[in-house]
């Protein structure tokens, strides 16, 4: 029986009007901005106060500037920015992280498929032979032809209504995966980046002190040497010797401690830029070399939950658990699909698209889950409890950003405060040295006492490159605690001047 136009044509009309209906589930609105104007309490120092007492070398919050993406270009070292571009293009994680960012983008693109009708074609070819009896009939009065060959082709489509939308919700949900995926991208660049600029530092805060460390060991050989000389003409007691040899064995302490630091950032820094320890090279750079930021820009709080990657892939989860809410809520509701058909059949082929061998089919079906043992709906309660945990998350990820944030200006005004302490003992030791080297060319003093007072000098010496390499550290921590200006930044094509080569994916 064929179906009344005027019945199909109402039937279809129903559906279409309920396939207009909302999508179920709560439509995502992103956290609202943090209303705090700053990071620190109002009784704490700025940068710039804490460095008013400097003489040089001053460095001062700048509210409200964002960090430009090529952040590191302020410390105004090509090697440095050389260091950068090699640890971008060969870095195994970011290519990882690319990849990954496609495969949830082509994952968007696969649930987007779902909104459009699905087509498709079948063929089939069956030797076959029926029975009368099958139909109740009798062999000898119905005779049914013998064996036969049977060919079928025809096309189908189906569409998916979405009528309280699934669909859409899933859509959604793919989307703010990719849109997470995007965001572990950025952290992962930033992340690099920083470590990379964190270790080249490392190696020449180091060296500094290393040499500083080597000026101290020197002096103390002197002073031992000297001493023995004294003892061995009767003119020093044996004391003397013991106490130099002391100080000589508690000096040489100084230098394992700081080659091993040496060798682990060599060794980090190789592994960032993508290559083995064993085969690389480290540069040859000294803090000489950079120079200090002196304007630090820094974010208002509104801004920085929009920059920091580990911020905005809080808020892309929580997207991701709001529409699983809609997927789990549209899983309760009925599934209304429509479906058509057209097959041609033929015994020999000859006849196989004749209007006398087609069959065709439209229809509208409708499946609504009735008993699951409460599958779905504990589906759904299982979605809402993910959207509480992954708001509380989001709110968690936010203060401990600013958290982060106010330690590292409290750190950079302290850094302040200890570099002017150890600029004024170097400054002490240095007079000290030439009021001693004046007093020894005048024969009012001993060889020991100069070499005393150039040891003393070296060591403020040692504590002014620690000092100040701590700043360094600080700076960068700052920077990227901003986010790094990764939003300034092309991260989703790869470096074709990687140094490393890989695996090619196949084809």
């Amino acid at each position: 029986m064929v179906p009344s136009p005027k019945l199909t044509g109402a039937a279809l009309f129903t559906v279409l009007c309920l396939s207009g209906c909302a999508a179920v589930g709560p439509n995502f609105k992103p956290p609202p901005a943090p209303t705090a104007a700053g990071y620190l309490a109002p009784a704490e120092r700025t940068i710039a106060e804490a460095n008013a007492a400097l003489p040089a070398g001053r460095q001062a919050d700048d509210p409200g500037a964002q960090v430009t993406a090529d952040w590191w270009t302020l410390f105004a070292s090509p090697q440095l920015d050389l260091l950068v571009k090699r640890a971008i293009a060969g870095s195994p994680t970011l290519e990882s992280a690319r990849a990954r960012l496609a495969k949830a983008q082509d994952e968007v693109r696969a649930a987007q498929g779902a909104r459009y009708p699905q087509a498709g074609l079948s063929a089939s070819a069956a030797h076959a032979k029926e029975s009368a009896a099958a139909f109740g009939l009798s062999a000898s009065a119905f005779p049914l032809p013998p064996n036969y060959n049977i060919l079928q082709v025809g096309p189908s489509a189906s569409y998916d209504l979405d009528v309280f939308g699934g669909v859409r919700r899933r859509i959604e949900q793919q989307s703010a995966l990719a849109d997470l995926q995007r965001d572990r991208l950025d952290a992962a660049y930033l992340t690099l980046t920083g470590n990379t600029v964190r270790e080249a530092l490392e190696i020449a805060a180091v060296r500094a002190e290393l040499r500083a460390a080597d000026d101290i060991l020197d002096i103390d050989h002197q002073n031992l040497s000297l001493v023995t000389k004294e003892r061995d003409a009767g003119e020093a007691p044996g004391s003397d010797v013991v106490l130099a040899q002391s100080q000589l064995a508690a000096d040489e302490t100084l230098k394992p401690g700081l080659e091993q630091q040496l060798s682990t950032a060599q060794h980090a820094l190789a592994v960032l830029l993508g290559q083995s320890p064993g085969a690389f090279s480290p540069p040859d750079l000294a803090l000489a070399d950079l120079s200090l930021p002196g304007r630090l820009p820094v974010s208002l709080p509104s801004d920085l939950v929009h920059q920091r990657p580990d911020i905005r892939a809080a808020e892309a989860q929580l997207h991701v658990s709001s529409a699983q809410i809609g997927v789990a809520t549209a899983r309760l509701y009925p599934d209304v699909t429509l479906s058509a058909g057209i097959t041609a059949a033929s015994l020999d082929g000859s006849a196989l698209f004749d209007n006398s061998g087609l069959v065709w089919s439209l229809a509208a079906g409708i499946t609504q889950p009735l008993f699951d043992g409460g599958a779905r709906r504990a589906e759904r309660r299982s979605a809402l409890e993910d959207f509480k945990a992954d708001a509380a998350d989001y709110r968690q990820t936010v203060l401990t950003a600013f958290g982060q944030v106010a330690d590292i200006l409290t750190a950079l005004a302290h850094d302040a405060d200890l570099v002017a302490a150890q600029q004024q003992a170097l400054d002490t030791a240095t007079e000290s040295v030439r009021l001693q080297r004046l007093a020894y060319t005048g024969g009012g003093t001993g060889i020991l006492n100069l070499l005393d007072a150039q040891r003393q000098r070296d060591q403020a010496l040692l504590g002014y490159v620690r000092a100040e390499a701590q700043r360094y550290e600080d700076t960068v921590q700052l920077l990227v605690a901003m986010g790094g200006g990764w939003w300034r930044a092309d991260l989703t094509a790869a470096d074709t001047a990687s140094p490393q080569s890989a695996p090619s994916a196949p084809g």
